[in-house]
């Protein structure tokens, strides 16, 4: 076959799935993990707010930090752990997205720490191990612990308290390249962010000599979704409001040995 001409990906090679053609019995945690997206369905009435940020000075402090951060800490910094920073600092000042709906006593409660579930990937389906705590985390402590959790994770050693109590749940749906998603809320919670894929794009910005002028930032995408019980769509606003703040202030240069 001709070569891909220069600057062009090639295509990639794809195999079939030896799944094609075969009725197979569906996996006890696959079942699991559908009846609980089921039920959080049938029991909440949700819906998804959408914000764009731009996180180029996240990205610029990631390039300068990560080599000298991976040899201090031990773990690798990637963009998550600014992303949970911002959106448990976000949650201290907006309780009602962190909160559970008590059906049976007719009561809310609104929690005084944050349990962040985070949504990992693996062969045998989607978990949601959850970092306790994570508001009293910084940067380098909540990059170890979602290190040590995923890892956990997929070498099957995780501890049924290490997936259970999240009081908030945070989804990385553009590890894979997703823009963004319309993800589902947790039962027992009310509300879950997706973060999208940060991508390279003409944007629009303020120069302080230039005016308003074309750029290439870094963008990307925050969904939350959230029972609109509980959660209206100005209590959603005002949170992703806050965590855009945050990232785009981007001002973690201390919890990252800058």
């Amino acid at each position: 076959p001709a070569a891909p001409s220069a600057g062009r990906p090639a295509a990639p090679a794809l195999e079939a799935s030896p799944l094609r053609g075969q009725t197979v019995k569906m996996p006890r945690i696959r079942k699991l993990i559908g009846d609980n997206m089921m039920r959080a369905l049938h029991d909440q009435a949700q819906l998804s707010t959408v914000v764009e940020v731009d996180v180029t000075r996240i990205m610029r402090l990631r390039a300068r930090a990560k080599d000298a951060f991976a040899q201090r800490e031990g773990v690798k910094l990637s963009p998550m752990p600014f992303f949970v920073k911002a959106a448990v600092q976000a949650l201290k000042a907006h309780p009602v997205v962190n909160a559970r709906i008590n059906e049976d006593e007719g009561t809310i409660s609104y929690f005084d720490t944050e349990n962040v579930g985070i949504a990992v990937d693996t062969e045998k389906g989607l978990m949601t191990p959850v970092i306790k705590g994570a508001g009293d985390l910084n940067i380098a402590g909540i990059a170890r612990k979602t290190a040590e959790l995923a890892d956990k994770v997929r070498s099957n050693k995780i501890t049924p308290d290490e997936v259970s109590g999240a009081t908030f749940t945070i989804s990385n749906t553009g590890s894979r390249g997703a823009l963004f998603d319309t993800i589902i809320v947790p039962p027992n919670q009310v509300a879950i962010l997706g973060l999208g894929a940060t991508v390279k794009r003409p944007t629009v910005v303020d120069h302080p000599e230039l005016g308003e002028t074309i750029a290439v930032r870094h963008m990307t995408y925050l969904t939350l979704s959230y029972d609109h019980r509980l959660v209206d769509g100005a209590d959603a606003a005002r949170y992703l409001g806050a965590v855009k703040a945050l990232l785009e202030a981007g001002e973690f240069e201390s919890e990252i040995g800058l």
